[in-house]
């Protein structure tokens, strides 16, 4: 049982043109930030404001960035692998397959951002994120791609802002495996037909690095308890720690497709009563208490 998963490229903070670039987040809510003011520039320094930089372009700008992404050379799977891809860490060209207008309504989605230069939304945009404290180092976010490495650097400098980018890592793709946990694994994540074999992480069944850190400590506490002769002592359902355990552990109809998750509002159980308002405070409050009251009881 095994995914397809992508990372995208880092490019060097000092090659950002900022001649056609802003610094915003969704919604206005840095709209006061001026990027040709050198201290908003995140050249090494402190931006003092919203951590994203926006690359907008143009629709004629961004119909030939979709025609050059389809057009361009990718990195195949082998014959012998079916290509099966985690919806959440879509590669751009799979997106951009689906549709001309697809990444507009993903990764390159305008919506709450203006340009100040324009003071319009732009037709699309790409949005940059701080990869480090030092602010030197920007990820494309959601520009997960299996496009060839020269392929990546020329389609990506098509995007005004990126034109001298310095590419300081390529997008690539590379395949997770995981195993059908809840008929394989025990309560404490052992193997059923090996109990001295433990499995966490990624292989359990669960996407990202948060998840699969979380899944390794769970496993940790679980096998502690094991060795000191105490009970197994899992973390409460309510919380998200409690709601991945139950997706790796709990049993499945049989018709049920075992598939890795994220963490999620989903996962959790639903609140008691019929009030439908501020759902996710309130099941975040009830995480809260719920994990501070099973903390001690886990060392």
């Amino acid at each position: 049982m095994y995914f397809y998963d992508a990372i995208a490229p880092i490019v060097a903070a000092d090659t950002i043109d900022f001649e056609h670039a802003f610094l915003a987040s969704r919604w206005g809510r840095d709209a006061d930030a001026d990027p040709n003011d050198e201290k908003n520039r995140p050249a090494g320094g402190d931006t003092g404001v919203g951590d994203y930089v926006n690359c907008p372009l143009t629709k004629p700008e961004y119909d030939a960035f979709i025609e050059e992404v389809n057009a361009g050379r990718k990195v195949l799977p082998h014959d012998f692998e079916e290509p099966r891809y985690f919806e959440s860490c879509m590669p751009i060209e799979v997106m951009a397959d689906r549709g001309p207008q697809t990444l507009r309504f993903g990764p390159m989605k305008p919506i709450g951002l203006v340009d100040p230069r324009t003071g319009h939304r732009p037709w699309a945009v790409v949005q940059l994120r701080p990869e480090n404290r030092y602010l030197t180092a920007y990820n494309l976010v959601g520009f997960q791609t299996r496009l060839a490495y020269p392929e990546q650097q020329r389609i990506f400098r098509m995007i005004p802002a990126l034109r001298s980018a310095e590419f300081l890592r390529f997008g690539s793709i590379h395949r997770n495996t995981y195993i059908d946990a809840p008929s394989r694994l025990g309560l404490g994540f052992e193997l059923r037909a090996r109990p001295n074999i433990r499995f966490a992480g990624l292989l359990t069944g669960v996407e990202g690095y948060i998840e699969s850190c979380a899944m390794g400590l769970v496993v940790a506490w679980l096998l502690a308890s094991d060795l000191a002769g105490r009970a197994r002592n899992p973390p409460p359902p309510t919380t998200m720690l409690g709601a991945l355990y139950h997706h790796v552990t709990a049993p499945r109809e049989p018709k049920y497709k075992y598939g890795p998750t994220n963490v999620n509002y989903g996962l959790l159980p639903p609140l008691e009563g019929t009030r439908k308002d501020n759902k996710k405070p309130r099941m975040a409050a009830r995480a809260t208490v719920d994990l501070d009251a099973w903390l001690p009881t886990a060392r």
